[in-house]
């Protein structure tokens, strides 16, 4: 049972801000995925990091730690110290929805 109605229209496609469907019609997303793809479809940048780190680990557990988990973290840390004036290291927790990052 869907909890949305059937839409009619089929994207193939994105590119930044929008979205392309199988009928050649272009629409502006402004859903971003439901904030999956808040930064646009098919950024180079972002397809080639996502494309390094795919062909080197796809997934760990968040029961271990891996180096672009804890370089996130220490740049998350220190930008929030540099905003706050705190000057001791503080802690990230990585969570995988936002109804855990709430809890």
């Amino acid at each position: 049972m869907p909890n949305y109605g059937q839409p009619v229209v089929s994207f193939v496609r994105g590119s930044g801000t929008e979205l392309f469907d199988s009928e050649g019609g272009r629409y502006l997303d402004f859903l971003g995925g439901l904030a999956v793809t808040s930064l646009g479809h098919s950024h180079p940048r972002i397809a080639a990091a996502l494309a390094e780190q795919a062909s080197t680990l796809l997934h760990v557990s968040n029961l271990f730690a891996t180096v672009p988990q804890v370089e996130v973290a220490k740049r998350l840390d220190a930008l929030i110290r540099s905003g706050t004036g705190e000057t001791q290291p503080g802690q990230v927790l990585f969570q995988n929805s936002g109804a855990e990052a709430n809890e």
